[in-house]
């Protein structure tokens, strides 16, 4: 065998499978054909985090009047902006592909397919390996209507020629919200539509109550309960037909109506690779595919589809494959962010998924952010806490907020260490400070009941 392992997909996972198996003295190859790092490092969540902070300096000039500053806001150039993104991607780019060639992995620059369970063609070459490792991702799909060639989808937004002044995004979900805050906040008139009562689905039903109402204090227009049922274009803009009859007229129309794993042209039948019927690659518990000795880690097997959670995997897999010692990642309790403005964290069940397990002791919050006492700017931030009644343990914690993410962290902590109501209570705050709201919150507000979530 050419290999000891050969990984498919240098994305967050396949990089960290790669490395740290070649760091336990396997002979690794790795191939990519498009970006090293993956969708997250290069048309995802670092670039669109990149975004998303110059849409919320816009904001901060505005606020900073409240402070005695006399700033005017000005014109946002997207061009400089697109241009800096780009430098600081392509040194991350270099970052990863240094990282594995220190390690030793040999990199191919090329698209790898199957010739059979032990064979790949990579970009013509012949490689054959004992393990074999997909780690291709996923890719953004868009909706079956008429007119949809006219809309972009997320891999666009990131090269957009100019700014639009008129954008109509479809979804609701963390790209739609996150590119809604973006648009709206460098002056964009964004309209957000989406097929659901409330954004995020699946998410705390207070969060998402709260995560519409900013949107729609930001200047976003929504559209809940509709769809788009065609686009055409006329007079140099695109009309947007919705199902309540209404038309929008707008510059650019943005699909963020979700992702598929990317297995077209990876010839899974000839390794005897089975996928689910969303197309997904099924896996055990042990992260193998049907045909044991080839594995899949990361989006392409459509779990929980999250950046920190495929690279976790990754390494867990080249710990267990080469390192003498079987590791596994649990997928409860994972945080997760969505970079709206303001932003959302959360860690554990919702308040719905909570009350269905049993009694669930509810702690909520409500308040007006300290920087907005002055600059006036109508924002709440909300943040929860859910507390088993049996056990006093926390089991779920949100908050819609700035700096939610970075608060979220330390409490995903406590969450997974099994953490108390208790130990919450006994832990003194930093003072003042937002995150002193999660170890102050003493009243409880209600008891966790059987109501109908949001779809």
């Amino acid at each position: 065998m050419d290999f000891d392992l050969f990984v498919i997909g240098g994305g967050s996972a396949g990089v960290r499978c790669a490395r740290i198996a070649a760091g336990h003295g396997a002979r690794v190859g790795v191939a990519e054909s498009r970006f090293w790092g993956g969708t997250c490092v290069n048309i995802g969540c670092v670039p669109k985090k990149f975004l998303v902070m110059a849409a919320e300096y816009g904001a901060l000039a505005q606020d900073a009047r409240g402070f005695g500053w006399d700033t005017p806001k000005g014109q946002h150039d997207w061009s400089a902006l697109l241009a800096a993104k780009d430098t600081e991607i392509t040194r991350l780019n270099g970052i990863y592909k240094r990282l594995l060639d220190q390690a030793g992995a040999t990199i191919f620059e090329a698209k790898a397919s199957f010739i059979d369970a032990h064979t790949l063609d990579a970009g013509g070459q012949r490689i054959t390996a004992q393990k074999i490792v997909i780690a291709t991702g996923g890719h953004p799909t868009s909706l079956p209507i008429p007119g949809a060639e006219l809309a972009i989808v997320s891999d666009d937004a990131f090269y957009l020629p100019a700014m639009p002044k008129r954008v109509a995004i479809v979804g609701s979900g963390y790209i739609a919200v996150e590119f809604a805050g973006v648009f709206a906040g460098l002056g964009a008139q964004t309209h957000l539509i989406y097929r659901q009562p409330l954004p995020l689905r699946g998410f705390d039903a207070d969060i998402r109550e709260g995560l519409a109402l900013e949107l729609a204090q930001n200047g976003v227009i929504l559209h809940p309960g509709t769809t788009p049922q065609s686009i055409h274009a006329a007079n140099g803009a695109k009309h947007v037909t919705l199902s309540d009859g209404s038309v929008l007229e707008v510059d650019l129309v943005f699909f963020a109506t979700g992702r598929a794993p990317n297995v077209s042209g990876l010839n899974l039948a000839a390794a005897g690779v089975k996928t689910t019927p969303s197309g997904a690659i099924h896996i055990d518990e042990n992260l193998a595919t049907s045909t044991p000795h080839i594995y899949a880690i990361g989006d392409v097997t459509d779990r929980l589809n999250l950046t920190p959670v495929a690279t976790a995997e990754g390494h867990a897999l080249a710990d267990t494959l080469f390192g003498n010692k079987k590791r596994s990642i649990s997928l409860e309790n994972v945080p997760t962010a969505v970079f709206s403005i303001p932003p959302v964290a959360t860690v554990g069940l919702t308040e719905e998924q909570a009350a269905a397990r049993g009694d669930t002791k509810v702690f909520l919050t409500r308040f007006t952010p300290m920087r907005h006492a002055l600059s006036r700017r109508p924002r709440k931030t909300i943040m929860k806490l859910l507390a088993d009644a049996a056990t006093d343990k926390i089991i779920g914690a949100h908050m819609l907020g700035e700096d939610a993410p970075e608060i979220m962290q330390g409490i995903a902590i406590a969450i997974t260490a099994g953490a108390t109501k208790a130990d919450f209570d006994r832990t003194i705050g930093i003072h003042p400070t937002a995150a002193e709201e999660f170890v102050t919150l003493r009243s409880q507000t209600r008891v966790a009941g059987p109501k109908t979530p949001p779809k």
